[in-house]
């Protein structure tokens, strides 16, 4: 009796298990990366990450916010020049880098103030490239 009933609970784990989807990044998978660190050696990271992902194939989008507004700004080049240059390439290459107004307003930035590439958002823009099918999300 009792090894039926562990081959009936075999039989259903194993029903069970191929219902289930499993989660895994496919070739072509949107990348979204939000980043709100201006900390130079994190948010580096994080835009080369992308960078090289979206030459693999990868969608990618970048929500710049909370502090990581000062990387997009043209009056911190000299802090920020690698990180700029890595932006401008992404956008020339099609990827999209947004950043949030709302922060650009706290940190006293104007639109003139972005380098080449920076789009200011809102939240249709963001909400766009966050929920499209099969994203996947890093945040820094």
């Amino acid at each position: 009796m009792l090894i039926q009933f562990k081959k009936f609970l075999l039989v259903i784990a194993i029903v069970f298990a191929n219902l289930i989807n499993p989660v895994y990044a496919g070739d072509k998978d949107p990348l979204f990366i939000n980043l709100s660190s201006s900390e130079a050696h994190r948010s580096k990271m994080a835009i080369g990450l992308g960078k090289n992902n979206m030459e693999r194939g990868h969608p990618l989008t970048i929500f710049i916010n909370d502090q990581a507004v000062l990387i997009a700004s043209k009056k911190l080049t000299s802090k920020y020049a690698d990180h700029q240059q890595m932006i401008q390439q992404i956008h020339q290459q099609g990827g999209r880098v947004y950043i949030c107004k709302m922060c650009m307003d706290q940190y006293g930035m104007k639109v003139e103030d972005l380098v080449e590439g920076v789009e200011p958002s809102n939240s249709m823009k963001t909400s766009e490239a966050l929920f499209l099918d099969n994203t996947k999300t890093l945040s820094w």
